[in-house]
């Protein structure tokens, strides 16, 4: 059987995901990873794991799609026995989604209902279906955003979905604490580097001039911190939302 700590992540090729990968694996943790179409970059990012001593697998998943989840999960099912030796996963992580911009008086259903099954119904479905997986004492760390709590034109769908998830994630703290399983929010603020927020040096400015610490983000600045809430360390803490924006907005 597997001694080591599992963590289930979604959306890991690329931008925060791929640092939340790495970060988890410099913390001892080996790690499942998914990606949507980025395959060459998801193996990439296993490659670096298993150079930091970790194991490491990237599986496809669409988590908008959840009429997927069901085959994902077997599939992640397959994975810990032939893998890892084991039944269970300690830590999930819902990172995977997308952004959107568009002013409440363009936005057709469509896109809204893009913004709803990544962020939302995605995330609600997905965490359902890997409770049956997810080892008594774990931990479940959900990403939202600083638009959560700061306004900005033309992400309204984008985060009412990300608040339904801040929303979510207290509720799971209350409903899982019988088990043991803590689950905390990360909200970053504007992060920058291969993710999919626009990048221009005017945003870069902009961003810059309203944060505390004067500069803006990049993947490097939240990994960590989501690693942590999967150490011993941030055992208890629960039900919490922990803003990363280097004081945006303040």
């Amino acid at each position: 059987m597997s001694t080591s700590k599992i963590a289930l992540l979604t959306g890991g090729s690329r931008g925060l995901g791929k640092d939340m990968a790495l970060k988890l694996a410099q913390q001892g943790i080996d790690v499942i990873l998914t990606y949507r179409s980025q395959q060459a970059e998801a193996v990439a990012v296993v490659a670096a794991i298993e150079t930091l001593g970790r194991r490491a697998v990237a599986l496809p998943l669409d988590a908008a799609n959840l009429s997927t989840f069901a085959a994902f999960f077997a599939q992640v099912t397959t994975v810990l026995a032939d893998t890892f030796g084991t039944d269970r996963f300690d830590f999930l992580i819902n990172n995977a989604g997308t952004s959107l911009t568009a002013p409440i008086a363009e936005m057709t259903e469509a896109q809204f209902d893009e913004m709803l099954n990544i962020h939302f119904k995605g995330v609600y479905f997905l965490t359902q279906q890997a409770l049956p997986l997810l080892r008594d004492g774990g931990r479940i760390v959900n990403i939202s955003s600083a638009t959560t709590r700061n306004s900005f034109a033309g992400v309204s769908a984008y985060a009412s979905m990300k608040g339904a998830v801040e929303v979510f994630t207290r509720y799971l703290a209350l409903e899982l604490g019988g088990r043991g399983i803590a689950a905390n929010v990360v909200a970053p603020g504007a992060v920058f580097g291969g993710g999919a927020m626009t990048d221009t040096p005017e945003i870069r400015a902009w961003v810059a001039q309203m944060t505390a610490l004067g500069r803006v983000a990049e993947p490097d600045d939240i990994g960590g911190l989501v690693a942590f809430l999967c150490t011993d360390a941030a055992r208890w803490l629960n039900g919490q939302r922990l803003e990363a924006t280097g004081g945006m907005g303040l």
